[in-house]
């Protein structure tokens, strides 16, 4: 499912009434009618209630108008609160403005903070709010009366229905531009926006319904889109049925290195998980004192002893080793619960720099390849990295606060620059590929919160590659998987108290539940 950015709509829209030549007025239209039928679908008391609409002068307060005008043929009392001057009102959106003057649907001008102190009995009269004030191409801060406005219908205890964003929302990120309407239910027009399914912005738009307003779908094609939904859809046709004649010997052998002293549940769950997936065989590379404690964690798997320090961490002569137990992999994770220490960089680095197949590297891991992040200019593999929040802002040299406030863009940036598939965890994950797409991944809960839920994205990622996946099909795969089978345990157990391990073993029925 296509995501667009402000920039792609506009140029879609443009493109449309330019070159195609369906005008603004016929798209307007189609936009505000398809709204309506929205709005009465959601409430389907409206007809008992009074309706106010908040619009402003530009195009989404047209579009406001058209709701207004079909909500009045309906016998529905509605009142618009315009936000400025009549006079002041521009193109399509003043043609219909002019449109309610010929049906007598009260029309109030408000255009400051007076004339809204004036009217404010009337404006709580409304049981029900539209909200089409301000649209898809806001970036800075609301302030002042527009502020005041958006703080209102907040306030106002009233159900609020949205016009292709909650004014206030930031169309690409996700993120209230200081202020943002908290809308029940948004309509939206041609495609949904990237801010639309990004958190928080998620929680801002509500329950959310796509309306085709005409568009040409050879318009949308040459204007491309970056981002993509992950649907269920999607993975199903990205999963392969398995052959009658397949075994372990064709179902691909991925290495995983990981585990130090207080950290074997991060090992075992990596590679258990990569199991889960469906990889065939799966060899385990662990400091060797932890070697029979690991063992009968992963009964099903095999295990490589590696050289120690004297504090039961991987030394520095284990790269060889792991370089070469690699020969005949088709994978290597490397990084949960591995270290941090100054031995560990180098080793992490090396390996992943020498690697000759494809490299998914997580939580010590990752902090091992920020010391050097331009190791990753030069590797001969491809390779996956999958940080949370922090473990991205240490790539980037950043702060948490700001990867979050631009996840997408921050992602894709890294992902381009570093030539790496990033996984930027967190709800809804976002993939960037080096070649410039984004997917985000809607499935996942807050039960996820909770130790070890990496370790298991690690292991399934790396299973689906050792299998022969792409890099970036097994990372679409496995994040949406992961998600998926979270989402199924928070239905049966609830959004707390549920583990990573409980993950981990719900994926085999998810897998099976896309193949039907």
């Amino acid at each position: 499912m296509n995501l667009v950015t402000a920039k792609e709509m506009q140029e879609m829209d443009r493109q449309t009434i330019e070159d195609f030549g369906i005008p603004g007025m016929v798209l307007m239209e189609n936009a505000g009618r398809g709204a309506t039928q929205m709005l009465m679908e959601q409430f389907p008391d409206i007809r008992n209630k009074k309706t106010g609409i908040m619009a402003g002068r530009g195009n989404n307060g047209g579009d406001g108008f058209v709701i207004a005008r079909y909500l009045s043929q309906k016998g529905i009392n509605v009142t618009v609160y315009l936000l400025s001057e009549k006079n002041k009102v521009k193109g399509d959106a003043a043609a219909n403005l002019e449109l309610l003057d010929a049906l007598g649907t009260p029309v109030i001008e408000m255009p400051d903070k007076t004339s809204f102190s004036r009217n404010i009995d009337s404006l709580m009269q409304q049981q029900l709010w539209v909200d089409a004030v301000l649209g898809t191409g806001l970036k800075s801060d609301v302030k002042g009366y527009f502020k005041e406005i958006i703080e209102f219908l907040n306030r106002s205890n009233r159900t609020v229905f949205s016009v292709d964003i909650p004014s206030g929302l930031n169309s690409d990120t996700g993120q209230p531009c200081g202020v943002c309407v908290k809308a029940h239910a948004t309509a939206t027009f041609a495609f949904a926006k990237v801010g639309h399914i990004l958190y928080p912005g998620a929680d801002y738009t509500g329950e959310l319904e796509v309306i085709d307003i005409g568009i040409p779908p050879h318009i949308s094609a040459k204007v491309g889109t970056v981002c993509n939904l992950i649907t269920r859809d999607m993975a199903s046709g990205i999963i392969q049925l398995r052959p009658s004649e397949a075994h372990k010997g064709s179902t691909g052998h991925l290495l995983v290195v990981a585990g130090s002293p207080g950290k074997t549940g991060a090992a075992a769950m990596t590679t258990i998980s990569a199991m889960r997936a469906g990889a065939g065989l799966v060899t385990l590379g662990i400091p060797k004192s932890l070697n029979h404690v690991v063992e009968p964690m992963v009964l099903e798997a095999m295990t490589a002893p590696l050289p120690e320090t004297k504090n039961g961490l991987l030394g520095k002569t284990a790269a060889e080793n792991i370089l070469k137990i690699l020969s005949g992999k088709k994978c290597l994770a490397i990084g949960p619960g591995i270290g941090t220490s100054a031995s560990i960089i180098k080793l992490v680095q090396k390996v992943v720099s020498a690697s000759k197949e494809p490299v998914v590297v997580d939580a010590d891991g990752l902090t091992c390849i920020a010391e050097n992040i331009n190791i990753l200019k030069k590797t001969k593999a491809p390779v996956i990295l999958t940080p949370h929040p922090g473990e991205m802002a240490r790539l980037v040299g950043s702060t948490p606060d700001d990867i979050q406030k631009n996840r997408v863009s921050q992602a894709l940036n890294f992902a381009r620059k570093y030539n790496v598939h990033t996984v930027l965890k967190g709800a809804r994950t976002v993939i960037a590929h080096p070649d410039g797409r984004v997917f985000i991944n809607p499935t996942g809960n807050p039960g996820m919160a909770s130790g070890g839920m990496g370790d298991v994205l690690t292991g399934v990622i790396a299973g689906f590659i050792a299998q022969g996946y792409s890099p970036d099909t097994a990372a679409q795969l496995g994040v949406y998987l992961h998600g998926a089978a979270a989402d199924e345990l928070a239905e049966s157990k609830g959004v707390s108290g549920f583990l990573a391990s409980d993950v981990m073993n719900a994926l085999p029925g998810q897998i099976s539940g896309l193949m039907k």
